[in-house]
């Protein structure tokens, strides 16, 4: 199956309801932004190819007196698409890029008296996006959970939101055993 993912994401979030392509942009800076990222021109771009391939259709909205905006909407064919590929299994990525780790696999070429700091800096931001995620969490689904609460179309994003709280936690649980062992070698 072809790799167009972002083609996959915008479907997606097109049949949750009609978009903008600024709407669109939005939704990237905000959940799909703990998974996936997509600059602005990417999504305008694939738009295009979405509307050549009749997966989607676009019309004009008027707000107002003289605002327009052009929206996007899923055609029937952009739904059974977006159904194929959610329905194909996926594969594990064979790397996930983490520039971080990369750099630490190359330790011994940084002086010995930056590594702690670099840890350090990078453990203030670990901690830092973990306690935005878990605030976004007690925001949305707190009080929801103890109620057993969680709506059909919320579960998606329950989902999403609780595997990078937990990624973000395993990461500082690293990074705190990563910093205990650099001290012990000195």
């Amino acid at each position: 199956m072809a790799k167009r993912v972002l083609k996959h994401a915008i479907l997606g979030l097109l049949r949750k309801q009609d978009m903008s392509g600024y709407d669109i942009t939005a939704e990237f800076t905000k959940e799909i932004s703990q998974f996936w990222s997509a600059k602005h021109s990417q999504i305008y771009t694939e738009l295009k190819k979405l509307l050549d391939e009749k997966l989607i259709e676009q019309y004009i909205e008027i707000s107002g007196v003289k605002l327009e905006r052009k929206m996007y909407k899923l055609t029937e064919e952009g739904k059974k698409e977006l159904a194929q590929w959610l329905m194909h299994p996926e594969q594990i990525p064979e790397t996930e890029k983490d520039t971080f780790a990369l750099k630490v696999y190359f330790i011994q070429y940084i002086p010995e008296e930056k590594i702690l700091p670099l840890f350090q800096d990078q453990l203030d931001q670990r901690e830092q996006k973990l306690s935005e995620l878990k605030s976004r969490y007690q925001f949305i689904f707190a009080q929801r959970e103890e109620k057993m609460g969680l709506a059909a179309d919320e579960l998606g994003h329950y989902l999403v939101l609780t595997k990078a709280i937990s990624r973000e936690e395993s990461y500082v649980d690293w990074l705190k055993k990563s910093i205990w062992l650099i001290r012990q070698k000195r």
